[in-house]
């Protein structure tokens, strides 16, 4: 009954949400495959290997999905790996994978019973892991119906979101039905998800803390031919007017370089402007402006290379109240780390790295400039936070071998 009835108001509000979809979709630099959205995939046909199909949304998905699937391999390489991901910028990260860990990539169906239908048919999956809490009703129910077991992978639900998703408990528990395994990355997320309805769920931890270990070949600043002595801000996943104003305004008067990340870079024009109009000398990355003062990572796949050659790091989501951004990748990069707040989607790792003294919390603009300058002065410091920061990393790894084994488990 539940699932009639969410078809039926997917249906009233149409009108409503393909407007909504279609004006995202032209915002961002690539749009998606709307042909496979719609379920339409050009896949092999299923051969005698064990299928998993791996859902990714978006790009920090994609960054927790990269060690598992490389366990995976390592634990069954005869596992054929669809990956699908929601956005153009989380396709455009995983791309890469495409012959290595990722036998094929897809857009993810939208969650019409049509589209879910057509895609799991031509899929034939064995598995299907969904890293975090990405849950449609359809697209799982299709999925059950087709046989395949299913799995919540490096699973979380946020205080925010846990608050939200209590006053449709019922959705949320019709949709849990159709879950084989709840695998969770804290306490906290196996006893919320418990709550909405799972029938059960185990603590495995966070596969970003694995992620975060692997160090690039090379880092940006060694690209970038920077002096030893000379100091590196990176800025991480800026999000949004509010964050690049706060942030713009906090490092005006820094006296370093500086590679400014937005969390979507169809704003470097944007930001590009507002660091002129504060006085920067501001570069773009794709046009190798690599001797700016201030260079915009308008590139993907460069931002872990950045914080690997960093004086320490400011992270964005926190400043606004979006949720934070990842900060886990600086810290096991060994970069001090600044952020705001409002760090709901990264609740753990930013309490343990405030009581491991790595990070520091800056509510204001003036707060940020602050910190920041007391790092550059302070080498003691700063290297006793990078220390602390490496070692907090250290004792979280592990946790993706332990999902790569369940999803191997689910095949048998």
């Amino acid at each position: 009954m539940t699932r009639i009835i969410y078809n039926v108001f997917i249906f009233l509000l149409a009108p409503i949400w393909i407007p909504w979809m279609i004006s995202r979709a032209r915002k961002r630099q690539s749009p998606p495959n709307w042909e496979e959205r719609l379920g339409h995939y050009t896949i092999p046909p299923k051969s005698d290997r064990p299928r998993v199909w791996v859902h990714a949304v978006s790009v920090g998905e994609v960054v927790a999905a990269r060690p598992i699937l490389a366990a995976l391999k390592e634990t069954d390489p005869t596992i054929e790996v669809v990956l699908t991901t929601t956005t153009s910028t989380g396709h455009e990260m995983a791309q890469s994978l495409v012959g290595n860990t990722v036998d094929n990539l897809h857009y993810f169906p939208i969650d019409l019973s049509f589209a879910c239908k057509r895609a799991i048919a031509s899929v034939k999956p064995d598995v299907v892991a969904i890293m975090e809490t990405e849950l449609w009703l359809n697209f799982l129910h299709f999925a059950k119906r087709y046989g395949a077991k299913t799995m919540i992978v490096n699973g979380r639900v946020s205080e925010r979101s846990f608050s939200s998703s209590q006053k449709i408990k019922f959705f949320y528990k019709a949709v849990l039905r159709n879950v084989d395994r709840c695998l969770m990355q804290t306490e906290h997320d196996r006893d919320r998800i418990l709550m909405l309805g799972a029938r059960s769920a185990e603590v495995i931890g966070n596969s970003k803390y694995d992620e975060a270990g692997t160090t690039p070949s090379k880092s940006l600043r060694e690209e970038l031919n920077m002096n030893p002595n000379e100091s590196l801000i990176v800025v991480g996943s800026a999000r949004g007017d509010f964050e690049e104003d706060f942030i713009l305004d906090a490092l005006r008067n820094i006296d370093s370089r500086i590679i400014f990340a937005p969390r979507h870079i169809e704003r470097s024009a944007s930001i590009i402007q507002k660091a002129r109009d504060r006085g920067f000398q501001p570069g773009l990355r794709s046009k190798a402006e690599n001797d700016a003062k201030l260079l915009i990572l308008d590139t993907y796949g460069e931002l872990s290379s950045a914080y690997s050659g960093a004086t320490l790091a400011i992270v964005g989501g926190g400043f606004d109240k979006l949720g934070g951004q990842n900060i886990i990748q600086p810290l096991a990069a060994g970069c001090p780390v600044i952020c705001g707040p409002n760090m709901a989607n990264f609740q753990e790792p930013f309490q343990d790295a405030i009581q491991a003294g790595a990070l520091s919390v800056a509510k204001t603009p003036a707060e940020l400039e602050n910190y920041v300058q007391k790092l550059l002065n302070e080498p003691e410091l700063r290297n006793s936070m990078a220390e602390k920061a490496k070692a907090l990393i250290q004792t979280r790894r592990g946790a993706s071998l332990l999902y790569a084994k369940a999803i191997a488990e689910g095949v048998q």
